[in-house]
């Protein structure tokens, strides 16, 4: 970890717990330094190791204020995060196992994917959601925020992007599932909504560069209670996607083990963690709004998840409850090129038979974008775990067996 600060330009310091300023890229350096330059900015800036750049504040940043809530410090994917199930399955099965449709691991993919809407698919019949329905009583839509009835459609798909589903084998050769999603078109509608929200408030309030995009609402402004109402809902939201779509993960897996394999595998560990949001905590003796943009919470003995890229390995973590970091450590490996640049350096068939290589089965309808989630787009997740070795502490690693992808 090192400490960036310069007192004559910076609020508040920029703690990176990477090596050196080196691995800080350009963006990210710029939209750190505009968080350590905020008038209120809480005690410093945390970054960490899977930091890179975002919309406005780096992913893999931690921010707390006192008296302001950012929504581009949350993102527009509120609520995203992991759900994860261990079992006593031994996951050699996927391999070893035959069926018509190919080796277990194949037909159990097919499977997920005729009950898993994945990219912009949608359930075709409503679903249900208890989020939703509180929401209705409670909640009252506006021009501009997300459709309540639309959300009873999106709950229980897997969306695109880095979201995934995977068959996972731990050190011990237990057969686990992980799902990473989060609150779909509701949390990315929402935040560009209280995004704008901010902007018309800045100029009564502190006003920044337009280029720096961080306007924030204070939270006991009638925006700034909304923010939180919408805020809370698209984290509910998340969660139940979340488990909607690990139910119809487990009930087919679990249906498929059972016939092919002999016996249905028994639970032995489930663990939750996400990312992306804002929370009222106390730190260093102050209640604060604490932004975790990419950044999972990591209290002293809390269960974590930290997924690497896609076919490699992913970890099931205790935090340390550093301080320093806020109680935090990163979500995942963290991107070191985007998008479009994984696209032009590497070909579909490329990671495909890279895949294939390391024994990972994957599960994808279109196939042109593979590359953008390609594991060498991403930095390596042991380095990541290295760096943050005094914020989180390895309990499983898993290597991917399967992945299903939108």
């Amino acid at each position: 970890m090192f400490k960036l600060y310069d007192p004559d330009v910076h609020q508040v310091p920029i703690l990176a717990w990477l090596e050196d300023e080196s691995q800080l890229d350009d963006t990210c350096r710029r939209q750190a330094e505009n968080l350590a330059k905020l008038p209120l900015a809480f005690r410093h800036v945390a970054l960490m190791p899977d930091t890179h750049g975002g919309f406005g504040m780096p992913i893999g940043g931690v921010l707390a204020c006192e008296n302001a809530i950012i929504p581009n410090a949350v993102g527009v994917d509120i609520g995203c995060g992991v759900h994860f199930v261990r079992t006593d399955m031994p996951a050699e099965v996927l391999d070893d196992v035959e069926t018509p449709q190919g080796s277990l691991a194949h037909a159990i993919v097919a499977d997920i994917m005729r009950d898993v809407p994945t990219g912009f698919s949608h359930h075709k019949r409503k679903q249900a959601c208890q989020p939703l329905d509180r929401a209705k009583a409670n909640l009252q839509s506006k021009k501009g925020l997300p459709d309540l009835e639309e959300g009873y459609y999106q709950v229980g798909t897997l969306g695109g992007g880095n979201h995934f589903i995977e068959l996972q084998e731990d050190q011990e050769g237990c057969l686990c599932l992980m799902v990473h999603s989060g609150s779909r078109n509701f949390g990315f509608k929402t935040a560009r909504f209280f995004n704008q929200r901010a902007k018309e408030m800045a100029p009564k309030l502190d006003p920044l560069p337009a280029d720096v995009d961080l306007a924030y609402l204070p939270p006991e402004s009638p925006q700034g209670r909304q923010y939180q109402e919408w805020l809370q809902l698209c984290l509910d939201f998340a969660l139940e996607n979340r488990a909607r779509i690990m139910h119809a993960v487990r009930s087919r897996a679990f249906a498929a083990l059972q016939r092919w394999a002999g016996r249905k595998p028994r639970e032995t560990l489930e663990v939750q963690a996400h990312h992306n949001y804002a929370a009222r905590e106390e730190h260093f003796g102050r209640r604060v709004w604490v932004h975790r943009k990419g950044a999972i919470e990591a209290r002293e003995g809390q269960w974590g998840i930290v997924p690497g890229a896609m076919g490699s390995y992913s970890y099931i973590t205790k935090g340390l409850g550093h301080a320093d970091s806020f109680r935090s450590s990163s979500h995942g490996a963290g991107r070191v090129m985007g998008r479009k640049e994984a696209v032009r350096s590497f070909s579909v068939e490329e990671v495909v038979r890279d895949l294939k290589t390391r024994g990972v089965v994957l599960g994808k309808t279109k196939k042109k974008d593979t590359a953008e989630e390609y594991r060498l787009a991403y930095k390596d997740i042991d380095e990541v775990m290295a760096l943050q070795k005094d914020l989180t502490q390895p309990v499983l690693k898993l290597k991917t067996k399967a992945v299903v992808k939108g």
